[in-house]
């Protein structure tokens, strides 16, 4: 009887014991599915010296600086066209636990965030600060497709075109 109740009971025991990933793959080249513990760095910081406070208050590209010594930088979230800075920023200069992925290419390895929480901590967090940020400062409750709504984004545009440049015009829809 006692070895029917183990082997019941040994896929929960086994998944609550062994360490899970929970990020999901996106199908893209390189990549590998990471769940690692960290320093938050400003990556201007961490490769030139130009340190401000508080990791430059959201407007730098952050990293993880782990163990190793390796620099990863953040560069996505969960949000589409959205970087990981906002998620990153509560934990500067201090340690985070990331789930995510890391994507490997010839010329970058960089990570792709998908969940973070603070060490020892139990609940994940999901990568989403941008999105919750982009809701709160244009007054709406859907941050779907926001990039093809964002007022600063029609600016850019109008200023310098859809490819980053006036004078470069992409040709014609067929």
């Amino acid at each position: 009887m006692a070895r029917h109740l183990l082997l019941l009971l040994l896929p929960f025991l086994l998944a609550v014991s062994m360490p899970s990933h929970a990020a999901q793959k996106w199908g893209i080249d390189g990549e590998m599915t990471a769940q690692f513990e960290a320093k938050v760095v400003d990556m201007l910081c961490e490769l030139s010296g130009d340190c401000p406070e508080n990791c430059g208050g959201g407007k730098r590209q952050l990293g993880l600086l782990r163990d190793d010594g390796r620099l990863l930088m953040a560069v996505k979230s969960n949000t589409l066209f959205a970087g990981a800075t906002l998620d990153l920023l509560p934990y500067c200069g201090g340690r985070v636990e990331v789930d995510g992925l890391i994507i490997t290419h010839p010329s970058m390895v960089i990570y792709m965030l998908q969940k973070h929480r603070k060490p020892g901590a139990v609940d994940w967090i999901q990568a989403t600060a941008f999105a919750k940020d982009w809701k709160k400062r244009n007054g709406t409750t859907d941050a779907k497709r926001w990039f093809r709504r964002d007022p600063h984004i029609g600016e850019v545009i109008g200023t310098y075109g859809k490819v980053g440049r006036p004078d470069l015009v992409p040709p014609p829809a067929e």
